[in-house]
């Protein structure tokens, strides 16, 4: 794995946590999403169409690209049910640590990768640092409360969504670029979010309650996940997927400062560990 890769995928993972912290901060998570994706929507669906009009692609391309928008599209839908019924220091982690499980396992099977003794340690270091970030328990107090379990099944569906379109999406650069891609799965987003957020009536307060968060945003969102597909032409996705976490510590950090979230101490000693797991597949792995 290359130098560029590793720096990509920390970028990735750092501006993946600012755009969801604005996104828990928001009136309406619905319209928010839908704001932020409309500029990239504009941007990019001339790209999408000269790709297009210019390249061949195999059906199986076709078949790829359809699954990923489908997946990308359920994940900001599911991502808007999590941070309305939890708080972004417990779902957080839990959606993305169950992409960190799953991807590295799935890419060892699909794509024929390799992790080191070390690199599995370190995994294992990082899913259980995410579970404690995520005060995931299941006692019967807890499985009451439905605020709590609609919030933990929310947020796995969307780590079951985020771990389809990872492999998926790994499978779809061998036909259209990066840029190509991003934009493609944009228009899916659009098509998902528009009706609720129409049917919301909240536009213009988010607007004018969150301006400059939607405006960060829509770089942040889209520029995330650009930065990890073109790490992903540079290194397995085994070890870059897991090393994308670091947002879990990012998220975690800034749900404690700004948000004021509960149990710092025990979440600021799991980041640690994560980011020392992180460096173990990053250096070893």
């Amino acid at each position: 794995m290359t130098t560029l890769a590793l720096l990509l995928v920390i970028a990735s993972g750092f501006t993946h946590s600012i755009w969801n912290l604005f996104a828990k901060r928001s009136i309406n998570k619905d319209v928010f999403l839908w704001l932020i994706n409309i500029p990239c929507f504009i941007l990019l669906t001339p790209v999408v169409v000269d790709w297009f009009m210019n390249h061949t692609i195999p059906l199986q391309g076709y078949i790829l690209i359809l699954l990923s928008i489908l997946l990308q599209s359920g994940y900001f839908l599911l991502l808007s049910k999590a941070y309305q019924h939890g708080e972004i220091s417990q779902v957080y982690p839990i959606m993305r640590g169950t992409g960190a499980l799953l991807v590295p396992l799935l890419s060892v099977m699909i794509y024929n990768e390799e992790l080191s003794v070390y690199g599995w340690a370190g995994l294992g270091i990082i899913i259980f640092g995410l579970i404690r970030i995520g005060g995931f328990k299941l006692n019967r107090a807890l499985l009451k409360d439905r605020q709590y379990v609609k919030g933990l099944m929310f947020a796995f569906g969307v780590g079951l969504c985020i771990t389809g379109y990872t492999l998926t999406d790994k499978l779809i650069l061998e036909y259209i670029s990066p840029l190509a891609l991003l934009g493609l799965c944009n228009i899916g987003y659009m098509l998902v979010l528009t009706a609720p957020a129409l049917r919301s009536k909240k536009i213009r307060e988010e607007w004018r309650s969150n301006a400059l968060a939607l405006v960060v945003g829509s770089i942040l969102s889209p520029g995330s996940y650009l930065l990890f597909l073109y790490a992903m032409n540079l290194g397995p996705l085994s070890h870059l997927s897991p090393i994308r976490e670091i947002g879990t510590v990012f998220g975690t950090l800034l749900g404690i400062l700004i948000l004021k979230e509960q149990q710092g101490r025990l979440r600021i000693v799991m980041s640690i560990a994560i980011t020392a797991g992180i460096i173990m597949i990053g250096t070893l792995g």
